[in-house]
């Protein structure tokens, strides 16, 4: 059974316990906001003022726009990750990049509503954009990842930067594969499997965009994995072809989201901006890695 969240219904989970999808009141809904260090939202002045309030440290949430079952807005990474740097940045300030979302989804392009980009093109926009940040006096930068795919992306992004010397340093924070993010994810999770689309991103989005979510289209779609290539099991990475995730699951859903709520949202959401202050902190203190990128561009030009 599918849950509508106009009336209060129960929904089974994958795990046979009864949910309340309670009713949830308009002046509680579109609680999604921009952060006061929001570079697009400042004034010319007030930037240049954040620039030194932050000591120099940008945000950069990195999500993608494509589809997440149903019942989810094409939006649902870039949501994520705006509002774990939005309230980081409430904490521990730091300037917020605008919303950025034209990386790696290239898997997700028989899907309606995905905008993809080429390979070249991405890292490009992306070594471009940084360079942009830096140009404007923010040296020290945070890859904020909120969408899957882009784990890969930004590694090999960091990476890529060796070969051109900048005058700026780039961090990447991956929360979402944090340990104890994903002993909170196991504790509070009731469906078996939550993968995209599932328990946990629908929680978030419940918390950040209510009324973005259609709980009455969820599980029109199977969220299973179909297996298509196990017969490659033995190369065991979990990426084993350009049409690995097509083959698991074409239709972008992976999980049960039915025993999605609220409050589970919230919890995701702190833990991931507690998380994401202590980056920003240690980013701040850090003098090391700076020193070592000159250090070795020196002794390349030996």
């Amino acid at each position: 059974m599918s849950c509508s969240r106009p009336t209060r219904l129960t929904c089974p989970s994958s795990r046979g316990k009864i949910h309340s999808m309670p009713v949830i009141p308009s002046e509680a809904r579109n609680l999604y906001k921009e952060p006061e260090m929001q570079w697009e939202n400042l004034t010319a002045p007030d930037f240049a003022a954040a620039v030194k309030e932050t000591q120099g440290v940008c945000l950069l949430p990195l999500a993608c726009i494509e589809k997440h079952g149903d019942h989810l807005p094409l939006g649902t990474d870039l949501f994520i990750g705006m509002e774990m740097a939005r309230r980081a940045a409430e904490i521990e300030p730091a300037i917020v990049f605008p919303p950025f979302y034209l990386t790696q989804i290239l898997e997700a392009r028989h899907q309606p509503g995905t905008i993809a980009i080429s390979a070249h093109l991405m890292l490009t926009l992306l070594e471009a954009v940084c360079d942009e940040i830096g140009r404007n006096g923010l040296h020290k930068i945070i890859l904020v990842v909120s969408h899957g795919g882009n784990r890969f992306l930004a590694s090999f992004f960091l990476q890529s930067l060796l070969d051109t010397r900048k005058d700026y340093m780039v961090y990447l924070a991956q929360s979402f594969w944090d340990p104890s993010f994903m002993e909170l994810r196991d504790k509070l999770l009731e469906s078996e499997f939550d993968r995209h689309g599932g328990e946990m991103e629908t929680s978030m989005i419940l918390t950040i965009h209510p009324a973005l979510v259609k709980m009455d289209q969820v599980n029109v779609q199977s969220g299973q994995r179909l297996g298509r290539l196990q017969h490659l099991a033995g190369l065991q990475s979990g990426q084993e072809t350009p049409v690995s995730w097509y083959a698991d699951f074409p239709d972008h859903y992976a999980g049960d989201a039915r025993p999605a709520t609220a409050a589970k949202g919230e919890q995701f959401l702190e833990h991931l901006a507690r998380r994401l202050v202590e980056a920003i902190r240690a980013v701040k203190a850090d003098r090391v890695a700076p020193a070592l990128y000159e250090e070795f561009f020196g002794r390349t030009q030996l």
